[in-house]
């Protein structure tokens, strides 16, 4: 009987989900910042040799956009460029086979920078819909604003829609214009019952608040300067009131995610922005940009015009204009575009090691129990123990390129290569 009662004791609690376990639901995982609280996480693998591969699934077109799991499902977005479609696919987490498939937008291919994709923007969920972005044209071109080289370029708009979780579409909404010479990305940003989506581009650029059940437009705001950047807000509670904080462009500002009124707003430091920011809960941490390269840690409790009083300490050294930083602990780790890295101290600023990763960087990089996992372009996986020396703890081959950044929950990690979507990790 003992035995027995024991049995059904062990057989419950293989049930129960460990609190370790996250998903990850949307860019840059839960947390926004590329952060997991999980402590079962593979640190070694080969994606040539199938060495704690669970499994590798090809993924049809092409696309940037980092894979999102919820549970046992998988969303990712991809641009098959043969048929003109935006495809939002469902998959199974325990094999990678498909579950269903939706075309979102079926239009003419948009004109794009070397470096991005048809499929950059990450979609988000929040358990019971999946949101997406996509860019819609119609062909037309104008010519190009904000360039040195003169260029036609396809203006269109920006394309928001909701999916069930069996792949029912709930809504969709064109909240507002885009044209950019560099193409198109944005990732749905979830706050409270709200979808929140960054337009800057080198128009009347705005950051949009709709409607997670409808797709109404709870709130616009318009944008300075007409300049395009790529980064996705990130939402914190700090100085005692919730901000939404972005740079882009030619600015750093601050908004309250419910209404979309500004709190303070730092002029530049410099035109173009991609990288997202993070936080340690005390400071803000920024790595721009185009053309002037900065680091900036900024003080949050500030209001209007802080760039004179709230920039804590700044360097210029190592600073990344695509790849998102990290904090992991008390330390801040940035990857340069070109493969320098560097970690800080993120309360003084002071940088104790930088040293050469290798290969180019686009994607940003996660952490998960200490470690932070640096992902190249030629898909070389470096995983560092942050710390006062460079401190390498392995380097995984995954055998083919990469340019999405890897979502970590469940005890595995998922990396989408140029061609295939990998899960890295203990099978079953």
């Amino acid at each position: 009987m003992k035995n027995g009662l024991l049995f059904l004791v062990v057989v419950l609690l293989a049930k129960i989900p460990t609190i370790d376990a996250e998903n990850w639901s949307g860019w840059r995982g839960p947390h926004g910042d590329g952060t997991s609280l999980e402590t079962e996480v593979p640190l070694r693998w080969d994606g040539e040799a199938g060495h704690n591969v669970a499994w590798k699934v090809e993924v049809s077109g092409k696309g940037h956009a980092s894979p999102i799991v919820w549970e046992e499902r998988i969303f990712l977005v991809t641009c098959v460029e043969e048929t003109n479609e935006r495809i939002l696919f469902c998959l199974d987490r325990d094999t990678g086979r498909t579950i269903w498939q939706q075309t979102v937008v079926s239009a003419p291919l948009e004109t794009l920078h070397r470096l991005n994709s048809r499929a950059s923007s990450t979609p988000a969920t929040d358990g019971q819909s999946v949101f997406v972005v996509f860019l819609e044209v119609d062909g037309t071109t104008v010519p190009a604003p904000n360039v040195g080289t003169p260029r036609p370029i396809t203006p269109g708009v920006m394309v928001v829609a909701s999916y069930d979780f069996d792949g029912n579409e709930q809504w969709k909404v064109k909240p507002g214009e885009f044209v950019s010479a560099h193409g198109f990305s944005s990732n749905p940003v979830l706050y409270d019952d709200l979808v929140i989506v960054n337009g800057d581009h080198d128009g009347d650029g705005y950051i949009v608040a709709l409607d997670r059940a409808t797709g109404d437009i709870r709130w616009k705001t318009r944008r300075p300067n007409n300049t395009r950047s790529y980064v996705t807000p990130l939402i914190r509670t700090l100085g005692g009131r919730t901000q939404l904080v972005l740079g882009g462009s030619l600015s750093v500002y601050s908004y309250d995610p419910a209404t979309g009124r500004a709190h303070w707003n730092i002029r530049g430091p410099t035109e173009q922005f991609v990288a997202s920011v993070v936080s340690d809960n005390r400071m803000l941490y920024l790595t721009a940009g185009y053309p002037d390269k900065h680091i900036l840690a900024i003080r949050p409790d500030g209001l209007g015009d802080v760039t004179d009083t709230h920039i804590e300490w700044r360097t210029k050294r190592g600073a990344a204009y695509v790849p998102s930083p990290i904090v992991e602990g008390p330390w801040l780790l940035v990857v340069s575009d070109a493969g320098i890295g560097s970690c800080f101290e993120a309360a003084s600023g002071k940088r104790v090691w930088m040293e050469r990763i290798g290969g180019g960087h686009s994607a940003s990089m996660v952490s998960a129990d200490g470690k932070v996992y640096i992902l190249s372009d030629h898909g070389v996986t470096t995983v560092i123990r942050p710390g006062p020396e460079f401190d390498i703890v392995a380097t995984n081959k995954l055998g083919e390129r990469c340019s999405a950044s890897p979502a970590i929950s469940g005890g595995r990690i998922y990396i989408r290569g140029e061609k295939h979507l990998y899960a890295i990790g203990p099978s079953g």
